[in-house]
């Protein structure tokens, strides 16, 4: 039998010779100037990427973050403050040009440009080098930016009291008393004395904890009608039996914490 004897080979046009669209292109005789983007740039963006996640999630177990006390609309003296990594945008509202009637140009123009710039930064300076001198404007312009944030947030932070503001909004602990609904004295508190004293007499930043209370049954009768302190007088309007019962449970609930 013959090579090839009955073996017939057929072609197509629509198939090319080489198929080449799936292969990098060779960029050996330039080394260090340049790489094929997939999958070469690619991944080591992503395995930098990943190291970064993986170290943040683990500091994040590590570190929780702190949360202030219970949020209190009556305090007037408190000042907001975002996050960290917004401190220099809520900075920059704090210039002539940013505020005020340029509140739009502060909060909108501004960053846009901003924030615009680093995103259109490779595209205004796209030479074939990659060394920093070899790139004036997307290194000029990310070390502008960078300067800039750090700059503004460090104005922001060095007005700040820190460790005053921590101590002052300290989270509330969670408290170990038991509350019982069921009690007669249950409604006239969650009527007149829970908005301020919480649900668990634990208190709040515009009233004091009810929790370890020295007063006695007739003290605190006298306090709901009359106030003491910041507390006002008439907070409770109930009647005379209902108060007998507030107090009652005030101090039932001491009682079983103790």
């Amino acid at each position: 039998m013959h090579r090839g004897k009955g073996m017939k080979f057929v072609g197509d046009s629509r198939i090319k010779a080489e198929k080449t669209s799936q292969i990098p292109k060779d960029y050996s005789e330039y080394p260090g100037r340049t790489e094929a983007f997939w999958p070469n740039f690619l991944l080591k963006e992503w395995l930098v990427g990943a190291v970064f996640l993986v170290g943040f999630l683990i500091l994040t177990l590590a570190h929780p973050s702190p949360l202030e006390g219970m949020a209190d609309p009556t305090d007037a003296a408190y000042i907001p403050l975002p996050d960290w990594y917004f401190l220099f945008l809520y900075e920059l509202l704090k210039y002539k040009y940013a505020s005020g009637d340029f509140i739009l140009f502060g909060i909108l123009v501004l960053p846009g440009l901003a924030f615009g710039a680093l995103l259109l930064a490779p595209f205004l300076d796209n030479g074939p080098g990659r060394r920093p001198h070899q790139r004036p404007i997307a290194v000029g312009m990310m070390l502008l930016g960078l300067v800039s944030v750090i700059w503004l947030t460090y104005t922001s932070a060095s007005h700040v009291n820190w460790q005053e503001r921590a101590e002052a909004n300290k989270p509330i602990p969670e408290s170990s008393v038991v509350v019982d609904t069921e009690h007669e004295g249950f409604a006239a508190y969650e009527a007149s004395c829970m908005t301020c004293h919480g649900a668990e007499l634990e208190g709040s930043a515009a009233a004091p904890t009810l929790v370890g209370t020295e007063h006695s049954a007739e003290e605190i009768a006298t306090i709901a009608k009359e106030g003491i302190g910041a507390m006002p007088a008439g907070i409770f309007t109930g009647s005379d039996e209902e108060l007998e019962q507030l107090a009652d449970f005030i101090i039932t609930v001491n009682e079983s914490a103790e």
